[in-house]
């Protein structure tokens, strides 16, 4: 597992309160995935109801509150595939 996927997936095990209602994955550009489940983050890449795909910058922006998800979506830097509402879901974790 690289160190940024390691990171990421500290952080947001950090941020998530008791898992997550559903499978999500996020992809991130050149580095990996990470898996959100009801026994919260963890590498892997597996079928998800939502797959997010974005760069580090953006990924990075995120998780650090610099860009809202929302925002990133519309502007094309984060792209989704699959269950929206479970997007939406996603998305407080970092607001």
């Amino acid at each position: 597992m690289s160190d940024v996927i390691e990171k990421a997936v500290e952080t947001l095990n950090g941020k998530i309160d008791g898992g997550f209602d559903g499978v999500a994955k996020f992809v991130i550009e050149d580095e990996g995935a990470i898996m959100v489940d009801s026994e919260g983050a963890h590498a892997g890449d597996a079928e998800a109801e939502v797959t997010l795909t974005a760069s580090l910058d953006t990924f990075r922006g995120m998780m650090e509150g610099d860009l809202n998800p929302t925002a990133a979506f519309m502007t094309g830097k984060l792209r989704i595939e699959g269950d929206m509402g479970k997007a939406m879901q996603l998305a407080q974790i970092f607001t």
